[in-house]
């Protein structure tokens, strides 16, 4: 199927993307939901459906995988929070409905990408527009044992940096920027030590990709400042906001894509 991703810019949605090529799908372009700009605190948003940390790096994730990207701003919040989602003007789920309806009249996509692996929260709502939109969901990653998980990602290749921590045993100062193989001895320690989810399912930190098999490019971070969000004692929640980054060649062939970074669709 000709199929578009739904990114965050995290591991997850990454590596569900490399099992969709696996699987013989082709995508053929990437979608993202992002805060509104020039407003104060809107780096991490309260949303119970989306990752907004590393949200200024998007554009440079497109041009690394050399696909065209469709961004939208969520405009809506969590209004229906019940376990089956009914459409609900002013929720955040109808600006994905939104992104996907414009992508799917774009690129005459049939498939989504998504790299859900436990939120049935989130199951629900995207599998709730894709019928809506008559769009096949792929999810390869749901409900697959996280130790394992976690542990083919990094034999896949995937280079990722924890952007965001947020759970009791991680700290600010020691783990943001690290490398998802520099943590994952210390991520399976808090989990045997606190039920710390190693994959980031129950909130404890986020990710973002800066290369992977699938990119052309890999993306490099220049600079980089610790941003706190919320000092608590024991389980200080803090994130790491991107100054400045670059792409650099691979020494690979890029593929010759001229609609690639060119196209940058923002709503």
């Amino acid at each position: 199927m000709r199929v578009a991703a739904l990114i965050s810019g995290g591991k997850d949605s990454c590596y569900n993307m490399m099992q969709c090529v696996a699987a013989g799908h082709q995508i053929v372009a990437l979608a993202n939901l992002r805060p509104a700009e020039n407003q104060v605190g809107t780096d991490e948003l309260d949303s119970y459906m989306y990752q907004t940390v590393g949200h200024h790096a998007i554009d440079l994730y497109a041009e690394a995988m050399a696909l065209p990207l469709y961004r939208r701003t969520i405009r809506g919040k969590s209004v229906d929070t019940g376990r089956v989602y009914t459409k609900c003007e002013g929720d955040e789920v109808e600006d994905l409905y939104e992104l996907l309806k414009l992508v799917k009249e774009k690129e005459e996509v049939e498939g989504i990408s998504v790299g859900a692996i436990l939120s049935d929260y989130q199951r629900v709502r995207v599998e709730n527009v894709c019928k809506r939109l008559n769009l096949q969901t792929l999810a390869y990653l749901w409900q697959r044992n996280q130790k394992d998980l976690l542990r083919e990602m990094l034999a896949s290749d995937i280079q990722a940096v924890i952007i965001k921590v947020a759970a009791l045993g991680l700290d600010p100062d020691k783990h943001l920027g690290k490398t998802l193989h520099q943590m994952e001895p210390y991520l399976l320690e808090l989990s045997e030590k606190y039920g710390v989810h190693v994959c980031g399912e129950g909130g404890e930190y986020e990710t973002f990709t800066l290369d992977c098999p699938l990119f052309k490019k890999k993306i490099i971070v220049d600079s980089s400042e610790v941003v706190m969000h919320s000092a608590d004692a024991f389980a200080p929640v803090a994130y790491l906001r991107f100054l400045e980054m670059h792409l650099e060649d691979k020494g690979l062939p890029v593929a010759d894509n001229n609609r690639t970074s060119n196209l940058i669709y923002n709503s």
